[in-house]
Order: C-alpha cells, then sequence, then structure tokens
C-alpha cells in the first residue's frame, strides 16, 4: 500500500529593510499574527534582529521574518552596531523587502538604502507602507519614481497597520520560499528567547511613558528568570539608565511611575505568555551601558569598533 504523497514544505528567510519608523516591526507582527517586536511612534526602537516565524497555509511554506533595526545614519557605537545588523540581516536572507513610508516618500534616508543597494547590485522587493495616509495620484508617482531606479523586482501597496495587502505580500514571498524542512515547530512565532522578549516589552513601556525625558539613553536587562511550580514565573529586570536623575524619572513621585511601568509590562507579558507573571524591576544608573560590549552580546549586535 503506497502512502499519500504529502504535500512539499517550503521555508524562506525574508528580512525587512528601510529607515526608522516606516513601519516594519508593525508589519512583522501582521505577518505573524501576534506581537513578537515592539512598537512606538519613537524611531530607532527595534534594536535587535528580531525573528518572526509566519505559516503561509496555501503554500504550506514557513517564512522566517528577520525585523532589523532602521538604517540611518549612525552618530554613536550603538547606531553604528544597528546599522550593521540591518545590513547583515539583509545579506543572511533569501528575499528582502524595502519597506517605505508613503508619506515621507523618497526621503534622504530611503535615498541612501537605495543607492547602497544599487551600488551593491542587488535586486529587493519594494512595500509602500502607510498607503491610506496620502492620495492615490502621490502614491502612483512615488511607485513609479522607485520602480525608475531598477533596484526594485516587485512593487507592494500595504497598510501595515490596517492589514491591507499584507496578504499578498505574504502569499507572494511563501510561493517564492525554496523548497525545504521547516526551521521551527508550526506553532512558534518568534526565536528570541523568552528573556529577551520580556525585555523588550518593558522597554517598549519605558519608551511609550517617557520618550520625551529619555529619548535613547536606557535600555532593559533581564537579570533573573524564575519557573515556579505553581506554572507561573518570576522575572527580575535592570532599566539601566546613563544618569541619576534619569534614575529619577523611571522611579517617578513615590515610585509611581516604576509601579506603573511594571504593572504595564506585567499585564502585557501575562497575555502573552498566557501564565501568572511575578515581574520585579530595578533602576540602575550604568553611566557606560552603550559600550559595554556585554550589553550587546544580550541584543544580538555585533560589538562595533
Amino acid at each position: 500500500m503506497t502512502e499519500a504523497a504529502t504535500p512539499e514544505t517550503r521555508c524562506g528567510f525574508v528580512a525587512l529593510i528601510g529607515a526608522p519608523n516606516a513601519g516594519k516591526s508593525t508589519l512583522l507582527n501582521a505577518m505573524v499574527g501576534a506581537k513578537v517586536a515592539i512598537v512606538t511612534h519613537k524611531v530607532q526602537t527595534t534594536r535587535t534582529r528580531i525573528t518572526g516565524i509566519a505559516m503561509e497555509d496555501d503554500h504550506n511554506a514557513q517564512l522566517v521574518f528577520i525585523d532589523t533595526p532602521g538604517i540611518f545614519q549612525p552618530k554613536r557605537r550603538l547606531d553604528r552596531a544597528m546599522v550593521n545588523a540591518a545590513w547583515k540581516g539583509s545579506e543572511d536572507a533569501e528575499e528582502t523587502v524595502l519597506l517605505i513610508d508613503a508619506k515621507k516618500g523618497l526621503s534622504e534616508e530611503v535615498e541612501r538604502i537605495v543607492k547602497a543597494l544599487k551600488d551593491a547590485g542587488r535586486k529587493v522587493h519594494l512595500a509602500i507602507n502607510k498607503i491610506d495616509t496620502v492620495r492615490r495620484d502621490s502614491l502612483l508617482a512615488l511607485a513609479q519614481e522607485l520602480s525608475e531606479t531598477g533596484v526594485f523586482d516587485e512593487i507592494f501597496m500595504i497598510s501595515a497597520m490596517k492589514g491591507d495587502g499584507v496578504a499578498d505580500l505574504k502569499a507572494f514571498l511563501a510561493k517564492r520560499a525554496p523548497v525545504g524542512p521547516w526551521m521551527y515547530p508550526e506553532d512558534q512565532v518568534a526565536d528570541v528567547t523568552m528573556r529577551i522578549l520580556a525585555a523588550e516589552v518593558t522597554r517598549e513601556k519605558v519608551f511609550l511613558r517617557l520618550h520625551d525625558e529619555l529619548p535613547y539613553a536606557t535600555t532593559v536587562e533581564t537579570e533573573k528568570w524564575e519557573e515556579r511550580k505553581d506554572g507561573s514565573v518570576r522575572i527580575e529586570q535592570v532599566i539601566h539608565v546613563q544618569r541619576e536623575t534619569q534614575k529619577g524619572i523611571v522611579i517617578g513621585k513615590g515610585g509611581t511611575m516604576l509601579k506603573m511601568l511594571g504593572q504595564m509590562a506585567r499585564e502585557e507579558l501575562e497575555e502573552m505568555f498566557d501564565r501568572k507573571v511575578h515581574l520585579f524591576l530595578h533602576v540602575r544608573v550604568t553611566e557606560r551601558w552603550a559600550e559595554d560590549r556585554t550589553m550587546y552580546q544580550d541584543m544580538g549586535l555585533d560589538f562595533v569598533e
């Protein structure tokens, strides 16, 4: 008796690149169908190469998305490490999608990215995002202008926030994925460790509440992760700041801000991990955390000299 033929499985690596705040993290979360990357209105919030895993059933494909940090003109060591990670992520993937904010159009940052791709002789796919924010004629003119650069194979019009065009882009990428075994279990949505994901969630809350006072002076580290017998988890995290005055801002009057940040992060983590979370936050002044090699390793970045 012959066994029934099983459909071929496919597995493809896809890098999402673009200028800061183009909507890469929002698109990643929409593709995966779960929150795996932090999303804020501040630019440069993605520091690590977060990998999201999406299943595309029609093509029996698994898509492994690499959400890279935004590509911009680096000024500091952390900036250089982030930009380096973005380009490396793109080189490691079989397919690359450049995401562009329709409203910002062909900005200086986008022009630099397009020039770098052209100089490297690379062809990528283009996704013009936030199409609901501009008029159709402006959109078509932008698509035409970008098409003429000769860098793009395919052009997609999407709204990552509203979901418009996301399914088409996902199906296209699935069709192009090479035949091969899946790299991850079918129900896994990210390959970042729980510790990093937990730190990213808390860092998002710090950004959302304190973005004016502490633009990029903070990072969050999960120091302890303890599995409890009752199925809950005890997490201890340190919010690193660079100055004593910043420590006061994070703690807030009578500890109110730290308490609020802890509650916001804990609620999201409980929903994400589907279990009870005991979260303990500490604030530490680490003046030169952005120069600490181990911090970069924890974030999955190369320490760029």
